[in-house]
Parts: structure tokens; C-alpha cells; sequence
């Protein structure tokens, strides 16, 4: 399922009619229609509005390809990833450094130094961004979006899109760039589509574009679009954002981790009823403060497990920790398959009686293994495979 259906704006009684110009706008008379569908016209779509079509290009400007981010020569073993000491570079989009990859995801961090140079497509990715500190305004086609702390962004793919923060020196992210389409899990939709009753977030907790601002401007405007590892500068005859009116189920949206409602139980629930987001070939869970197990023989941090089919990348985000030590908020750990991993010693003890969990971390599990990239290891930690040991 994609988000509920919206509508902003002006629009025609029904679909690809004659929608014509209101007065004011200058043009042809008549606005310009755009579908923007997804796996063809099977799937979600939204249709909207343009003062121009939105086709009209000037010209174009092949740049120079992405470099393809490098594996890390590294054997089999847990990764420990101080990323909160990364320092600030570059913009939203060219301040990514990638972390981990595989061919279904790549899990970026990101701490901009300034703010976004120019307007962004990425045409084969849904992107999520993690607000870990932060705030300011989403600006697309489909109108102003404003986000805060501990915010997912959700982006699709082909979204023109420009991010303006309050103060870009508190901007802090964590993003995942999807080659599948980002959806909600199922199991947490009736066959209606809509949030079920037990579901941990519904319609209510999610926030679509609010404002629509149209902008009426000619001239020569630049858009970066990124194709893979291709970069693509357009210079289009007017700025993109020059909707009118649009309504449907495709658009940026954002869903705050603060309001998802943990699952819990008389003893220690698995990691799936944390999921969050879905996507071919992993899935985002959210760790949210929570009471704790209320059986009084209960282990309340999660058991030792092997990853026999997944890799699992853990974001820590704020709060103790209470089955890991030496964790910092920032830090990235991957757990791969092939080896187990669990609570480190002395916390099981520890945790006896505690009753809740203050902590907040995301989780994303791939089916394929991961890569960790070799950018990235400037913040490894190469002691953490031993850090199950006694002390």
C-alpha cells in the first residue's frame, strides 16, 4: 500500500478532460496534465496539473558519472561504524557518504554542511530519509512538506525535489536509497487497504504535502537527475513546481518515529513487530521507547540469534542502549549473516528490573548480503567482533 489518497489544488471533475486556465495564469487557456504512475499503470498514481507542459526542455548536459562506492576488503565479522563523528561536507545530495550496499539498497549517512544547490531528481530510487536532528521544509510539485526530528522522508522516485533546513549546521540523516518501491507491510493493511485496528501507525500519523505553492517562472531552470551512476544536468523552459492542482497516491510524505506504537508482550516479542516499511529485498523497523516484557522471569533484552538470511544494520539513534555496549548515538553496527550475535555480556542481568526501554534506533534487514563500503571504514571500529567477550 502507498499512502492514503490526497488532493490539493485545482482540479477538472474527471481525469484528461479540459481543465482550463484560471484567471491570472498566463498559457494556452488550458493547464497541462501529467500521470505519474508506478510499475507502468498497474499500481499507485497521481495526476497533476502544470501552468506549462512539463516536456519543454532546453537543453541538456551529460556530466560526469557517480563512482560506483567500493567494497571493503574485509572478512566476515560484525562492523561497528562511529558515524556521528563524520564531518560536514557537501549539500543533501552530494554530502552522502555511503555506508553499507547491496544491489536491492544503499544505506547513506549524511551531515550537509550547506544547504541543497540545486533541484534533485533520482530517477531509479525511492528515497527514505531519517531526520535524526533538524528541521525544515520538503519542496516538490505537490507543495511544501515541513519535517522535523526523528521524521522518515519518504521520496519516490522521479520526484523533483528541493530540501531547505532551518539551520543546516543541526541537520543530521540517515538515508536509504531503495531500488523497490517503498510500501507499508501488508499484514498491518484489511484487504480494503487500510491500517488495521492492531496495526502499530494508520492514516492518522502520516503527513502529506500541505501547502501547494505554485511557481509561474520561465527561463532556464537546472535539475539534477541522477539515473544509477549517471548525472544528467536538464535546463527545462520553466520551474517544475508549476502544479496547479494535483490529487492521487503517489507524493512525499513523512511518518515521525515518535508516533509508532510498540507492540509489546508478557515476554520478548521477535524483531518483525517493528517493521515499519517494506521494500523488495529488506525492510525498515523502528525501535521506539517501550514498556518492557511483564513477566517477572522474563530476559528482557532480545535473545542471541544468527542472521541465517539476512544482514541486519542497526542506526542508534537516542537513549541507552541496554544489550549493547560501547554504542554511540550515531553509530552504525552490521550484524551479517552467517555468524550470531546478541546481547552483550552483563546486560541480561542488568536488565532485570528494568521495566521500559528509552531507546531509539532504526533497523534495516537485507535478504542479500551487504557490502560495507570502503569510504566508510575511516569509523570502523575493528575491535567490536570481540566485544562479546567478559570484561
Amino acid at each position: 500500500m502507498m499512502p492514503q489518497y490526497l488532493q490539493r489544488g485545482l482540479l477538472p471533475p474527471k481525469r484528461h478532460i479540459e481543465h482550463p486556465h484560471q484567471p491570472g495564469f498566463r498559457g494556452e487557456g488550458i493547464y497541462y496534465e501529467e500521470v505519474i504512475s508506478t510499475e507502468g499503470f498497474h499500481r499507485a498514481y497521481s495526476i497533476a496539473y502544470h501552468l506549462r507542459p512539463p516536456t519543454r526542455v532546453l537543453r541538456l548536459e551529460a556530466l560526469s558519472p557517480m563512482t560506483a562506492p567500493q567494497s571493503a576488503d574485509l572478512p566476515l565479522r560484525h562492523v561497528h561504524l562511529k558515524s556521528g563523528l563524520l564531518p560536514r561536507s557537501g549539500d543533501v545530495i552530494s554530502g552522502r557518504l555511503p555506508m553499507f550496499f547491496n544491489s536491492d539498497v544503499a544505506i547513506l549517512r549524511c551531515r550537509p554542511q550547506q544547504q541543497q544547490a540545486q533541484l534533485y531528481r533520482n530517477a531509479q530510487d525511492d528515497e527514505l530519509i531519517f531526520v535524526h536532528s533538524g528541521s525544515g521544509i520538503l519542496k516538490t510539485m505537490f507543495g511544501i512538506l515541513r519535517f522535523r526530528p526523528m521524521d522518515y522522508l519518504v521520496i519516490p522516485r522521479c520526484t523533483t525535489y528541493w530540501i531547505e533546513f532551518d539551520s543546516v549546521q543541526d541537520a543530521d540523516l540517515l538515508c536509504v536509497e531503495s531500488h523497490g518501491t517503498l510500501r507499508f507491510p501488508q499484514r498491518y493493511l484489511n484487504p480494503d487497504g487500510q491500517f488495521r485496528p492492531g496495526a502499530p501507525f494508520c492514516e492518522r500519523d502520516l503527513r502529506g504535502p500541505q501547502e501547494l505553492q505554485t511557481i509561474d517562472e520561465t527561463g532556464e531552470i537546472p535539475v539534477l537527475i541522477r539515473d544509477g551512476l549517471k548525472l544528467t544536468r536538464y535546463w527545462l523552459a520553466q520551474h517544475p513546481f508549476d502544479v496547479v492542482g494535483w490529487d492521487g497516491m503517489v507524493y512525499p510524505f513523512a511518518f515521525n518515529a515518535e508516533d509508532f506504537e510498540p507492540i509489546t508482550g508478557r515476554v520478548h516479542q521477535p524483531p518483525p513487530i517493528h517493521q515499519t516499511f517494506d521494500a523488495p529485498g529488506f525492510v525498515v523497523c523502528t525501535f521506539a521507547p517501550r514498556l518492557l516484557d511483564t513477566d517477572p522471569r522474563a530476559v528482557r533484552v532480545p535473545y542471541a540469534h544468527s542472521n541465517v538470511e539476512s544482514d541486519e544494520v542497526l542506526y542508534y539513534v537516542r537513549g541507552q542502549f541496554g544489550s549493547r555496549r560501547g554504542v554511540d548515538l550515531g553509530s552504525l553496527t552490521l550484524h551479517p549473516h552467517g555468524i550470531p550475535h546478541g546481547p552483550h555480556p552483563g546486560t541480561i542481568v542488568a536488565s532485570r528490573h528494568v521495566t521500559r526501554t528509552d531507546e531509539l534506533a532504526v533497523m534495516i534487514d537485507t535478504f542479500r548480503p551487504l557490502h560495507t563500503a570502503a569510504s566508510a571504514l575511516c569509523w570502523d571500529q575493528p575491535e567490536y567482533p570481540f566485544s562479546w567477550m567478559e570484561q
